[in-house]
């Protein structure tokens, strides 16, 4: 049953590499012909949501943490909370909310009682630049994936949770 779902949401995997070349000599099997399919697949996604971004002139790690600090509401958080949220792992949170402070679209404070730790939070201008991007953020999306319908996006979803659920 997996396989069959999977192969009807996905490319179908294996029979071609990029540029319609036929692929010989695959010695990973079926896993690992459905991980480079993702690989591939999330490339292409990433770059429609980055041309998105580049908008605003945003990246998407950068869109990431302000999302991060839009749901964190007035209370903020730490620099470590922000890295420890993002989905993609940025080893220098520093200076990405340094770039993000310069543009006025967060501010960072020490907390009073603990001034070890510094809380960053999304400022006027950063929700104004969020609010902006909500709609064709949300538009490259369905115009990437809507195309699937609700039952295969569901399918999907379930199917990706499971793999992530395996990988830690």
């Amino acid at each position: 049953m997996t396989i069959i779902v999977i192969t009807s949401i996905l490319i179908p995997v294996g029979a071609k590499t990029q540029k319609g070349t036929k692929q010989t000599g695959s010695t990973g099997g079926r896993e690992e012909d459905v991980y480079l399919s993702m690989l591939r697949t999330v490339e292409g996604l990433s770059r429609g949501v980055a041309e998105t971004l580049s908008r605003a002139d945003l990246t998407p790690t950068q869109y990431n943490a302000l999302r991060i600090l839009r749901g964190a509401g007035d209370a903020g958080v730490s620099c470590t909370e922000v890295s420890e949220r993002m989905v993609t792992k940025d080893s220098d949170v520093t200076r990405l909310l340094d770039r993000l402070e310069a543009r006025e679209l967060i501010s960072r404070e020490r907390e009073a009682k603990d001034r070890r730790r510094v809380v960053a939070r999304i400022t006027g201008e950063g929700l104004r630049v969020l609010a902006e991007l909500d709609g064709p953020v949300a538009e490259t999306h369905r115009r990437q994936l809507g195309h699937l319908g609700e039952k295969q996006l569901v399918t999907l979803g379930r199917l990706l949770k499971v793999a992530q659920n395996e990988t830690g």
